[in-house]
């Protein structure tokens, strides 16, 4: 089984879509999907479906809407069936009640040993992360880059999310921006300042009040040469922190517009030329340090 969550969802069983069209199904799937291999409970599945307003017939709906997916497994698997014989393949001799099978309390789904972009994503980060702690900046970039393109859209994108899903997304979508800070940050010392130039512009005008983007964008700037559009960076960021949530700057971020304005002008380094790491503790990935210019 192929799980794909990171932008539309997609399900896959010997290479044959499980996905139904309706939506609550659809948000069952989602559930087991991001849980595969692991028991998700009926009271998280009531939770999502209904948000604490189920109907009196909630366990009849449930069971109803996981036997529309189990019909969709079993076209699933006697298309793999009508295939060429292969005594090995994993859909050999299942069901779906093996695939989706019915477990004290929930439901589980049977992945079978297949892949899901979710783990692929947090084992190549994870990677990365590592490779960014023992300094190794060209890896870390890679494995990180990786890692983001596993990425085709908003997590379960399609799907319409009840509670669980909704708090789910927010974390991938958290871990996806940590991930993606590293990968920049690990460019930035690499000496990639012009190359992230024109991917900072678009992730500033999206993340109008994350710091930490700034200060990268800033820095690809100054070291560009362009250091009055880094101080511009800077002063719009504050005008919007101010208006939108009536906070100043971090001191960090402070301290990095006065070093660019005591600074002289830089002259722009030359392409992947390596500039000297300081150390990123892991705990504080997703708001990393501002570096001295």
């Amino acid at each position: 089984m192929q799980i794909d969550v990171l932008g539309t969802l997609d399900v896959r069983e010997n290479g044959v879509s499980i996905a139904p069209t309706a939506p609550k199904p659809r948000q069952v799937l989602a559930l087991l999907a991001l849980h595969a291999d692991r028991v998700v409970p009926v009271a998280a599945l009531v939770d999502e479906l209904w948000s604490g307003r189920p109907p009196r017939s909630v366990r009849t709906t449930l069971q109803t809407y996981v036997l529309q997916l189990r019909e969709l497994i079993t076209l699933a698997l006697h298309q793999s069936a009508a295939a060429p014989a292969d005594a090995a393949s994993p859909c050999a001799g299942r069901s779906a009640k093996d695939v989706l099978a019915t477990v004290p309390g929930g439901y589980l789904l049977v992945s079978g040993g297949g892949g899901s972009d979710v783990r692929e994503f947090e084992r190549l980060a994870g990677l990365g992360y590592r490779a960014m702690d023992a300094g190794d900046h060209k890896d870390a970039s890679r494995l990180l880059r990786e890692a983001l393109l596993l990425w085709t859209g908003p997590a379960f994108a399609g799907v319409p999310a009840g509670a669980r899903l909704e708090t789910e997304a927010r974390r991938l979508e958290e871990s996806r921006l940590c991930a993606l800070d590293q990968r920049i940050e690990a460019d930035l010392r690499l000496g990639r300042h012009r190359e992230l130039l024109a991917e900072l512009t678009v992730l500033t005008s999206r993340y109008a009040t994350h710091e930490n983007l700034h200060a990268q964008f800033m820095l690809a700037l100054h070291r560009s040469g362009r250091r009055g559009e880094a101080l511009d960076v800077y002063h719009r960021l504050r005008a919007t922190l101010v208006r939108d949530l009536g906070l100043e700057p971090s001191p960090r971020l402070r301290r990095l517009q006065q070093s660019i304005l005591v600074a002289a002008p830089e002259t722009p380094p030359a392409p992947r030329q390596a500039v000297p790491a300081v150390p990123v503790l892991p705990a504080a990935r997703a708001r990393v340090g501002v570096r001295p210019v």
